[in-house]
């Protein structure tokens, strides 16, 4: 299984995810191990397969986890989930394709990298009193910024500076993220597992958990289940894992992300999770 150096805050306020799998998947018998993906000391050959499951710090070193996957393809690795579909779900340009397809995203405006940014455009184009920026390649809400035009226009410089190194988005700030919470929907093998509400702790807007967010398990509205059905059945049905996380507009859901690299799963809070995980993994390597 694909792990990096060091979790970092991720693993604050949070169950050891990848230790419960562990030791669930060591218990039926398989011989797993942890690798860090950059170790330039692995052969990578030598597995019967990768389990990409916590490579939390890929969108640090872009370049180098491109790089790697490059190595692995190149030597015959069987990756869960596929390498093609790693390098596609990497680059939120993905986006494209999926609105292209008649998914429902969260309106955009692509900031290409050494582009300027204009805090009235944006606005204008997004017709929202306030907005978010973040990098299109990004995770944990790595600088993203939530921003009132007068507080873009403050921030331009800081943000001009940002696209020098790489793109960025600019999208509305959706108001339900913080008053009813943002929805992840967890699939194996391209069938659903279970689904938990994420919402942001008072005056915040991430629902990340070591930013102070808290996690629930509602039984989820039909509608928003068969939406994030029809995105995995189009998107991510050969992948070992999924997750569809998006917000409930006017009872429709508006897709926020569609998670196949690294996502949390949230495998402590649905009975039988493991076993699923377990079942497809098993189908997988068939």
């Amino acid at each position: 299984m694909i792990t990096c150096e060091s979790l970092g805050n991720y693993t604050a306020n949070a169950d050891s995810e990848d230790e419960r799998l562990y030791q669930f998947l060591t218990g039926k018998g398989l011989p797993v191990t942890w690798q860090v993906w950059d170790n330039e000391n692995v052969n990578w050959s030598q597995f019967d397969a990768l389990i990409i499951k916590s490579p939390w710090d890929y969108f640090d070193k872009i370049a180098a986890f491109y790089s790697w996957l490059d190595k692995v393809e190149a030597a015959g690795c069987k990756v869960l989930n596929p390498v093609k579909t790693l390098r596609w779900n990497a680059d939120k340009v993905y986006f494209k394709a999926m609105e292209a397809a008649g998914v429902t995203i969260v309106p955009t405006v692509w900031l290409e990298q050494n582009s300027t940014f204009n805090a009235q455009a944006a606005f204008a184009e997004l017709g929202s009193e306030k907005i978010i920026v973040k990098p299109r390649v990004s995770g944990g809400a790595k600088n993203t910024f939530a921003l009132t035009i007068e507080e873009a226009e403050a921030k331009t410089s800081e943000i001009n500076q940002l696209l020098q190194q790489e793109p960025f988005l600019a999208q509305p700030f959706i108001e339900e993220i913080k008053t009813d919470g943002e929805w992840s929907f967890i699939f194996f093998g391209g069938n659903y597992s279970h689904t938990v509400l994420k919402t942001a702790k008072p005056g915040d807007f991430r629902v990340q958990h070591f930013f102070g967010g808290t996690i629930h398990t509602p039984t989820p509205p039909a509608a928003l289940l068969a939406t994030a059905q029809t995105i995995v059945d189009k998107f991510a049905k050969d992948c070992l894992y999924a997750r569809v996380d998006g917000v409930a507009l006017n009872n429709e859901l508006v897709l926020m992300e569609l998670e196949l690299i690294e996502p949390f799963l949230f495998l402590s809070t649905s009975g039988g999770s493991l076993e699923r995980y377990y079942q497809a993994l098993m189908a997988q390597l068939q």
